[in-house]
């Protein structure tokens, strides 16, 4: 594939998972208010509440992240390439320059953040601005950028809130639920199904409300992965040169340190996963699909692979 027709079939893979995920909410919240026997305008409580979170999530997510990663504005003169090689690619992606941070941690990562170009950030730390050149240092930068291009930074900041909204409307139902909040559970109910059909119903509100977050996860885990794929080929349409980054990636594998400042809500963000193994757990997940469901990010080595396709 060209890097274009790679672009082409993530983003169709993407909206795949995007719709089949608004499905699946919509289908989990329907079987929870059916099956506890709620009156259906219960959701909206739920949706409020959640909707306010969401909305001080949306628009303060990017201050949380760069506070929670321990980062500083970059100084121009000391991160003199980070700056210049951000500006050149800036200008070939046709986007507003982002704010530039730094984390002091010697481990090579890097990520944006933001809800749009005009509100994005881009932080790397200091192991990968002192141990990569420049060629490597544009492919990690364009993968960034790309995330920002392609408002992927924005939809992961919505399936992580679609993610926490499936988990607070789950279990707002089961302590509802406990608490006797249902009330049409036996018997017949408003619609007039018999008690086996509601017990069936109750079944399956019990099963989404147990499952649905994990499911939730991996769907967001999903939605993660696919986007990856899509940075690093976008990436490669700005700097037209794969072997920068499948070089970049070569190394972010290689680091043996771990990022102190990383954790489970922000490591999505990475070009790369921040948590380090040892290579025969890397080995092992790359060749094990089932362990991939519960990774942030797709193998390094299939990452290379399409780079190395490239045309």
């Amino acid at each position: 594939m060209t890097f274009y027709q790679q672009i082409a079939s993530n983003k169709r893979r993407s909206l795949f998972v995007m719709f089949g995920f608004i499905a699946f909410i919509t289908l989990a919240v329907y079987f929870m208010v059916v099956g506890f026997g709620f009156d259906p305008s219960y959701i909206w409580i739920a949706l409020i509440a959640s909707g306010l979170m969401s909305f001080f999530s949306y628009y303060y997510s990017d201050k949380m992240v760069l506070s929670l990663s321990g980062a500083r504005e970059a100084n121009r003169q000391q991160d003199f390439m980070l700056y210049t090689v951000t500006e050149n690619l800036c200008l070939a992606a046709s986007i507003p320059m982002p704010k530039l941070y730094v984390i002091e941690d010697q481990a090579m990562n890097a990520f944006a953040t933001g809800r749009d170009p005009q509100h994005a950030a881009v932080c790397a730390t200091r192991g990968l601005l002192n141990k990569m050149d420049r060629t490597e240092l544009e492919g990690v930068i364009a993968h960034e950028l790309s995330h920002v291009r392609n408002y992927d930074t924005r939809l992961m900041s919505i399936v992580t809130i679609l993610v926490g909204l499936v988990a607070l409307i789950a279990h707002w139902f089961l302590r509802m639920s406990a608490w006797g909040g249902g009330g049409n559970r036996n018997g017949r109910d408003r619609r007039g199904n018999n008690g086996q059909l509601q017990m069936i119903f109750f079944a399956l509100g019990v099963f989404f409300a147990l499952f649905s977050p994990l499911i939730a996860q991996l769907i967001q885990l999903a939605v993660s992965r696919q986007r990856e794929y899509l940075a690093d080929a976008s990436g490669v349409g700005l700097t037209k040169y794969p072997a920068g980054l499948a070089r970049a990636l070569q190394e972010l594998e290689g680091d043996p340190n771990h990022l102190h400042t990383a954790s489970n809500a922000t490591a999505h963000l990475f070009i790369h996963s921040p948590f380090q193994t040892d290579q025969k757990t890397k080995t092992q997940r790359a060749t094990n699909w089932f362990a991939n469901l519960f990774s942030t990010h797709p193998p390094i080595e299939d990452r290379i692979k399409r780079l190395e396709a490239l045309s």
